[in-house]
């Protein structure tokens, strides 16, 4: 009998061992919008339900509608749970995204690119570091997000950036300064949301335009976590460096679950990445390789 013990005893050992080393980040903490946002333009477009832990934004054929956050931040970890605009959404999009304030900007995105009914949504994620974006990537999702919340989470350290959607990793970019790619580390940025009309470029490229009479456009949001180090423009470098959950050695790296998630992603719905475009980028980006994009 002790004999058949002994496979399950190491069973339950490395399940041990895998459940110890894991580097998931913290839950995120759902809170009401306004403890952490203001609106940027119509806030007649945005309405609060359940006392804002829940709001609605709004694209007519007049304008969309987006908000803030009240701070910036250098670091951190930002999560949003949304609803897509459901049924014909083609040339709209709903943003969730970080960006500095200056010209040579640093931002991190998420852009979701609705569709005509029946056609799934397209999840573009980009990066710009000092300015410089073109990193471009595309995927599908595994699950209709119109149907429900979803998360969609930044995590931002000096190691590296993750873009998780359900705590599934599908996107990252790692501190690749000593190659020469410039890496947002300096640029405190506010966390923006919006819905907006795109359909100039963003549904086939522009060809499906906005069907106006589908419209009022509604996005759903709730969640609002915010967990950064904030801080003013004049700040070259956070207060709290090394002090942080974000900082630890632990999340330095995903670790060997996530990057396996991360592969599942991209060889099952991701449908466009820059570091394999040779017509776009005749010679790859020095980061894709460290970032394992091929």
């Amino acid at each position: 009998m002790l004999i058949n013990m002994v496979p399950n005893v190491l069973l339950f050992l490395l399940v041990a061992a895998m459940a110890a080393t894991a580097t998931s980040p913290p839950k995120p903490v759902d809170v009401p919008i306004q403890k952490n946002y203001v609106p940027t333009w119509a806030s007649d477009h945005i309405k609060h339900i359940n006392g804002g832990n829940e709001v609605q934004l709004s694209l007519d054929k007049w304008t969309g509608t987006g908000f803030q956050s009240k701070g910036s931040y250098l670091f951190g970890h930002f999560s949003m749970q949304i609803k897509m605009v459901p049924g014909d959404s083609a040339g709209v999009v709903t943003a969730f995204y970080l960006s500095s304030q200056n010209s040579e900007h640093d931002e991190i995105d998420f852009e979701f690119l609705g569709n005509r009914s029946g056609q799934p949504y397209i999840l573009q994620t980009n990066i710009f570091s000092g300015g410089k974006g073109d990193r471009e990537q595309r995927t599908y999702l595994w699950f209709d997000p119109t149907k429900d919340y979803h998360s969609y989470t930044v995590l931002w350290n000096m190691r590296q950036i993750v873009f998780f959607v359900d705590d599934v990793p599908i996107r990252v970019f790692k501190n690749s300064k000593d190659l020469g790619v410039r890496y947002p580390f300096n640029q405190p940025m506010k966390i923006y949301s919006s819905l907006w009309n795109a359909d100039d470029w963003a549904t086939r490229g522009g060809l499906e335009k906005t069907d106006w009479s589908k419209a009022p456009f509604v996005a759903s949001y709730k969640g609002f976590h915010v967990d950064g180090c904030e801080a003013s423009m004049p700040h070259s470098a956070c207060p709290t460096l090394g002090r942080r959950w974000w900082d630890q050695k632990a999340f330095d790296d995903l670790d060997g679950q996530q990057w396996r998630k991360l592969k599942w992603v991209r060889d099952r719905y991701t449908i466009y990445n820059y570091c394999t475009d040779r017509v776009r980028y005749p010679t790859m980006s020095p980061e894709c390789t460290r970032d394992r994009d091929i």
